[in-house]
């Protein structure tokens, strides 16, 4: 089924490309919920995201803005175990 599908698929704009990882998640997206998939608009927001993170990093040392911004990230997502709420243990 896969061949037949990626035989038969659109073929993507080629402003930077879709790799094959993503068309398959595209395809995914569309094939479960019924959408449709403007793949030139995928494109764009890909590279308004790939120009936003260049301007977020110029003029800053790269590797060190981003890890920071990935270990506040991580840290906002993950709870500390010391301020988890315990848990109630039920008898049987």
């Amino acid at each position: 089924m896969f061949r037949r599908i990626n035989r038969n698929r659109r073929q993507a704009p080629t402003l930077n490309g879709i790799s094959l990882e993503e068309e398959l998640a595209l395809l995914r997206v569309e094939l479960m919920y019924g959408l449709r998939v403007d793949r030139a608009d995928y494109l764009r927001m890909k590279a308004g995201e790939r120009e936003e993170v260049a301007t977020r990093l110029r003029g800053r040392d790269a590797a060190t803005s981003l890890l920071a911004e990935l270990r506040g990230s991580l840290e906002r997502a993950v709870q500390p175990a010391g301020l988890r709420a315990p848990r109630s243990r039920e008898s049987a």
